[in-house]
This record gives C-alpha cells, structure tokens and sequence, in this order.
C-alpha cells in the first residue's frame, strides 16, 4: 500500500506539471504605464513586467501609452518583448487626449490587440537621424535632369537617412501584415509622418477597437481570437480583475538617471569634485560625491545615444577652466572652456527623440554660471595687481614710524609696535614721524613726512 501511495503521489506530480497539463491563467490583466518619453526605463519596467505577467499567469497584458515616442532601441525591445509574449497583449491609447506618436505606433502596431479611446491620435512615425551619421536624405534628380553630355544622370547613392527610413518603414509594415492591419497607411505614417484619430484609425483598418475605458475593453475584445507563436487563442476576458503595475524604485531611478540633463549635470558634478580632492587632498567629500557622479554619468552615458564628440568636448572644457585656475591666461583659457563646455553639451545628445535632448536653459545656465565666476576671478586678479604688498621687504615701503632717538643722521624709531634702527638723509627729532622709503638689512631707511600728512 505504501508504494501505490507513493506512485498515486509521484504520477499527481507528474501530471501537474506536464506541459499539457498547464495551470489555467489566474483571472486577471496586469496595466502597465507608457507614460512619456520612452526610453531605456521604461524598456526594463516592461521587460520585468512581461515576466512578472508569466510567472503569475495573467490572462493579459494591457499597454497603457500616453507617449510623444522616444528611443528606437527601447521600442525595439519592447516590441521584442511583446512577440515572445506567451500572453495576449493589448495596446490601448488612452484615456481621451492622450497619443502614441512615433514609437508609440510601433508598440501598437506590434499589439496583439490595439484600441484607442476617443480622442486620441498615433502617427508620426518618421524616425529621428540617430547613430552619430546626421547624413540627410540624398539629393534625387529632377524629372528631366540629365548629366553631363545630355546623358541621363546617375542616381544618387542613398544617405543615412535614407537606409533609416527605408529600415523603419519595413519594420512597421512587418508589423502590419503581422496582425492583420493597414500596411499601406503604417508606411505613410512612416515616410510621410502622418497621424489619425482613434476613429479614423479603426475606419481605415489601423486599429482593432475603440474602447472608452478599460472595461470597455475588456467587454469589447472578449471572444476575440488572436495569434500567439502558431497557436490561435480565444480570450476569454469577460470579469477580469484589473491590476496596475506601477513602475517600482529602480524604474524610478533608471528614468532619472537616464534623463539627459540630470546625466549631464552629474558628469559636472564628477569632474569637478574629483579635481578639487587632488587639489585639497584630504576632503574625502568631493572626491567621493564627485566619484560617485561620474559612475552614475557614465552608466546613464552607457545607455543613452552618446556622441563620444561631444562628451570629449565637454571634457575638455572643464579642463581648460581648470587650467585657467592655475596658470592665469587673463580668461583666455577660460573662455575656450566655457565655449567648449556649450558646444559639446549640444552635441552630446545624438538625437532628437523627445525627452532625450539637453535642455537649452540648462546650458545657458552653465554657461552662465561659469562666465560669472570667471569674471569675478579676473575682478578679483585685476585688483589683486594694484594692492599693496602684503609680505617682503617691499611691503614696508610708504609705511609710517615713529623717531624714538636720534643723533646726525642714524638713531632710534618704533615700527608697528617694534624698535628699529634707522638712518636718513636729514636730522630728525625725537617724536617726529617719519616715512620708510627702504630697508638695508635690519636698518630702515626713513624721511620726514611733510607738514599736514
């Protein structure tokens, strides 16, 4: 009886977890938030929530999006995500005034399901020059053109932007033909820049449904059959429990330090600190803060579209105003930093994805804060060459003493409080005040002051 109690165990086992045997999906669709630039946080919040959805078995994925577009490597990755998806996932534009512009398209084209609520818009799927190259489209002939000798003008060799365009516009139609949607007007989208309500959409065969609300959705795509891999699913979304998913810390903080200004305000930060602790040695602070910076900088750097260009110039830049602190150019130095510190904040996106550029204010105020404090330094070196000596034989010239005793032309004077020897060039009397004009060793050289000083 004991074997066939542990047969009858080991076969439930068995059974249970053989592939034919899967637990049934729980009774739930997770929302996840597209919310803003998409960029390479929003691709990890979605990856790890593709595998949070698998591993508790929900029945959907619904995609939330409210987004101008953003980077094409976290669309890539996010659409990536969305075809291994063994669960149907929905795209859903909303609520009403929100779009999917640019990548957002993408995303919703790849969409096993895709809705928008009224209201709304996708489009403008032209990809930005991305990738160092901001080659332009290549010069076309015009109808009748001809070359030289009247022969018939050779064509012109296809730019950067043209293998871009041509590369996206294959992607979105591959998409299309996919799922089952309008290719023709996803290209247009593409090469045209066009863009389409939610009810023009679905006329034209763009989208699946337009839905209000979630639980519209839900209501209005129940039944429906969809394609995962080679298998076609009936969703069976009536009654589902709606679960958001809110972007956890890390996301958070990925979205921040992967925000372009805050990466380039932490290399400054880096640079700057790590130069002050080798110039006080002992501060620790800087030296950890300023550490601490330019790891974060360069890990934000690592994912986001870096022109290496621009980041060199802005190295640069902060070593010449350094250079400038210590050698003393009368502001030449400085100047050329400063120049080289805007010149490769501009270039240092290498693109024009929205929500990925350097925020012109913010450069202007570099700038602005760096100029400020170079001409407080050569205010400070300019008044700086007409002060008195402080220190040396030098400083005591013009000085005041007092005779103390005199006999001819040497005696006695009392100087800041000390009793010195002196000698001059006309008899003085005790009591007098007089004007140092020099030293000789330990005796000073003294005058009498004229009447009234």
């Amino acid at each position: 009886m004991i074997a066939g109690w542990i047969l009858g165990v080991a076969l439930a086992f068995g059974l249970w977890g053989w592939p034919g045997n899967a637990r049934e999906p729980s009774g739930k669709a997770l929302v996840f938030e597209i919310e803003g630039p998409i960029g390479p946080a929003t691709s990890d919040y979605l990856t790890r929530g593709f595998a949070r959805a698998r591993r508790e078995q929900a029945a959907l994925v619904i995609l939330r999006m409210d987004t101008p577009g953003g980077l094409d490597t976290a669309m890539r990755e996010i659409i990536r995500d969305i075809l291994a998806s063994p669960i149907p996932v929905a795209g859903w534009v909303g609520p009403s005034g929100a779009r999917a512009a640019s990548a957002g398209t993408y995303i919703l084209y790849a969409s096993h399901i895709a809705a928008m609520a009224p209201g709304t818009n996708l489009g403008a799927a032209t990809p930005i020059a991305i990738g160092g190259l901001p080659g332009a489209p290549s010069p076309e002939k015009t109808p009748g053109e001809d070359g030289k000798d009247g022969e018939p003008a050779a064509p012109g060799r296809p730019g950067m932007m043209d293998k871009v365009m041509n590369d996206a516009a294959a992607f979105i139609r591959a998409l299309a033909r996919m799922r089952g949607r309008n290719a023709e007007w996803a290209e247009k989208a593409v090469r045209e820049a066009a863009s389409l309500s939610a009810e023009e959409a679905l006329d034209l065969g763009v989208i699946d449904l337009v839905a209000r609300d979630l639980p519209e959705l839900l209501e209005k795509i129940d039944g429906r059959v969809v394609e995962i891999g080679r298998e076609r699913i009936e969703l069976a979304t009536a009654g589902l429990e709606l679960e958001p998913v809110a972007p956890d810390w890390r996301s958070r903080l990925l979205q921040i330090l992967t925000n372009p200004n805050v990466a380039y305000i932490l290399m400054l930060i880096g640079i700057y600190g790590i130069i002050l602790e080798f110039y006080s040695p002992g501060l620790t602070g800087p030296g950890l803060i300023g550490a601490i910076s330019l790891l974060l900088a360069l890990y934000a750097f690592q994912v986001l579209p870096v022109n290496f260009a621009g980041l060199a110039l802005i190295a640069l830049g902060a070593a010449l105003l350094v250079a400038e602190a210590f050698l003393g150019s009368f502001g030449a130095l400085g100047v050329a930093g400063i120049a080289a510190l805007v010149a490769g904040a501009v270039m240092l996106m290498d693109t024009e994805a929205p929500g990925f550029t350097i925020s012109l204010w913010l450069v202007g105020g570099v700038a602005a804060g760096l100029g400020s404090l170079l001409l407080m330094a050569m205010a400070m070196i300019a008044r700086s060459r007409f002060r008195r000596v402080a220190i040396g034989p030098e400083r005591i010239r013009g000085t005041v003493a007092e005779v103390v005793h005199w006999s001819g032309r040497q005696g006695v004077v009392r100087f800041e409080g000390e009793i010195w020897e002196a000698r001059s060039g006309q008899v003085l009397r005790p009591g007098m005040r007089a004007r140092v004009t020099g030293r000789e060793g330990l005796v000073l050289i003294v005058e009498p002051l004229p009447r009234g000083e």
